[in-house]
């Protein structure tokens, strides 16, 4: 009951083939890997605009949209 042996995986390989299709499995790699390539992209832009702690906003950001941080005031 351990481990699978190569027949175990070629026959749930078979079967997903069968019910998928090709064409979706295909477009299902294709989507997954768009997905993580984004992600990747997504973590570098980040870490190059970091000065600020990732979730803290700015005076700059708070500024902009007319927003008052009540903490900052509470704190004051």
């Amino acid at each position: 009951m351990g481990s699978f042996s190569i027949w175990h995986w070629l026959i749930v390989l078979l079967i997903v083939v069968m019910i998928f299709g090709t064409k979706k499995l295909k477009n299902i790699g294709t989507d997954l890997g768009g997905a993580v390539k984004g992600f990747k992209e997504g973590m570098k832009d980040g870490s190059a605009e970091g000065d600020a702690p990732a979730g803290q906003v700015t005076n700059q950001a708070t500024a902009d949209k007319g927003t008052i941080d009540v903490e900052a005031k509470q704190k004051s």
